[in-house]
């Protein structure tokens, strides 16, 4: 019951933190390109491949299960937001923005797995 709980209060942690992302991201840059979600895509996958390089190089066997829920599924999945991704670039597509779409997705995609990588290299380079 305590790892459900966790998770509750890790992903409204991250829900709080996306929305935040997202507001500053509207009020700097408008709406035209969904920049929030890229960003939030970008940074959680950095993060992500900071936190599991922590416990995989780092914590090992010694990191609690309730800690990892807690940041991996709690935090980082309440923060990251492919499900937005996914919604945004077909809005950009339906309006007819193929090229941004295009763009968005493939920066996406690609950034955030170099950023998770980087991530993982960083923490393997801690060892």
């Amino acid at each position: 019951m305590i790892s459900t709980f966790l998770v509750f209060l890790g992903a409204g942690i991250g829900g709080v933190l996306r929305h935040g992302v997202n507001l500053a991201s509207l009020k700097w840059a408008g709406p035209g390109f969904p920049y929030g979600t890229l960003a939030i895509n970008v940074v959680g996958s950095g993060l992500m491949g900071l936190v599991a390089g922590w416990f995989a190089f780092k914590a090992g066997e010694g990191a609690p299960q309730d800690l990892r829920l807690f940041l991996t599924t709690g935090i980082l999945g309440g923060f990251t937001t492919f499900s937005a991704f996914s919604l945004d670039a077909i809005l950009l597509w339906e309006r007819g923005e193929a090229m941004l779409a295009a763009g968005y997705v493939l920066g996406s995609v690609v950034v955030s797995l170099a950023a998770l990588v980087g991530g993982l290299a960083i923490m393997r380079g801690l060892t």
